[in-house]
């Protein structure tokens, strides 16, 4: 990480810039997962408690963010949808960065461990350290099964609220991992398809650039295959009902179709259209797991009332 001196003299930072730096996205989807995953759980959780769990994992994550954006400025200002983030921007110093990431990371999982318990404050601490050193620091930059193997850190959020109410890990936390799990690679492969240029001028080996596009096509159907069932059994564990399961069969047969659509075309047909089906699955699949999730907080909510669940 020679490179990252270049980030040493940045502007001056504004409260913006602070909030970018903690990928206020990417916690966004890791604080309603984890919600849902704290809500649907059969024990419940104080407000007060599920309130201060949800605060500490949001941290967390943005720790998470802090850290890999301090790591990976220097390919952040070669990628066009990266290069305005913060770090690259000279806006906030890498050292500032780091300085972030680690003291966060430390409040998150110390508060979690006190505020709910520690099981939940290890998995906090364990997703943390995968992506920042496993993800960020190894996979990403050696393999082009980065996003399949570092797909993991994304996935714990639901577990770690699961364990906030339960202090254990079930079966149902384990699928909405594997949900998520199984979710991210065609997510982000579709992203990779119309990034075009991106990843091979910043030097990722994502599958674009060490397998080629039509093998970064099939992947994308193939994984959407192996998706399906563990999106559409979730529908019959306590978390799961009739209207999950309309839902996820609804949600998962649209992806197939895209996947599908998206693996019969090459380069000249998707260059002719600027991407557009590649761009629409990648939209899609957004809406994908926030739905699914939605359709587990419904089932949740419903079953007080003798309508939700089986």
């Amino acid at each position: 990480m020679s490179d990252i001196r270049a980030y040493e003299q940045p502007g001056e930072a504004g409260f913006g810039d602070y909030v970018q730096l903690l990928k206020p996205r990417v916690m966004s989807l890791v604080v309603f997962t984890a919600l849902v995953g704290l809500l649907v759980a059969p024990v419940s959780v104080h407000p007060v408690i599920a309130f201060a769990s949800i605060l500490f994992i949001a941290l967390g994550a943005g720790a998470s963010g802090a850290l890999n954006m301090w790591w990976d400025a220097d390919i952040d200002a070669v990628m066009r949808r990266t290069k305005s983030r913060p770090v690259p921007a000279g806006k906030v110093a890498a050292g500032e960065a780091l300085a972030v990431g680690l003291a966060l990371s430390g409040i998150a999982v110390v508060m979690l461990g006190l505020a709910a318990n520690w099981l939940a404050a290890g998995l906090l601490a364990f997703t943390i350290f995968f992506y920042a050193v496993v993800y960020s620091m190894w996979l990403k930059r050696s393999t082009p099964q980065n996003i399949v193997i570092g797909g993991a850190a994304g996935a714990f959020p639901p577990m770690i609220g699961w364990a906030c109410a339960t202090g254990g890990i079930s079966v149902e936390s384990l699928l909405m991992f594997a949900l998520i799990f199984m979710w991210t690679p065609p997510h982000f492969w579709a992203l990779a398809l119309f990034m075009k240029d991106d990843y091979s001028n910043a030097g990722v080996p994502m599958l674009t650039v060490t397998h080629g596009r039509k093998a970064t096509r099939t992947h994308i159907l193939v994984y959407t295959i192996l998706l399906v069932p563990v999106a559409v059994g979730a529908a019959f564990t306590s978390i799961g009902g009739p209207i999950y399961l309309a839902a996820s069969i609804a949600l998962n047969g649209w992806f197939l179709i895209g996947a599908w659509r998206i693996w019969r075309r090459d380069e000249a047909m998707a260059e002719a259209d600027g991407y557009a089906t590649e761009k629409s699955v990648f939209r899609f699949s957004l809406s994908y797991l926030f739905l699914h999730f939605g359709a587990f907080l419904a089932e949740a909510a419903l079953r007080p009332y003798g309508m939700g669940g089986w």
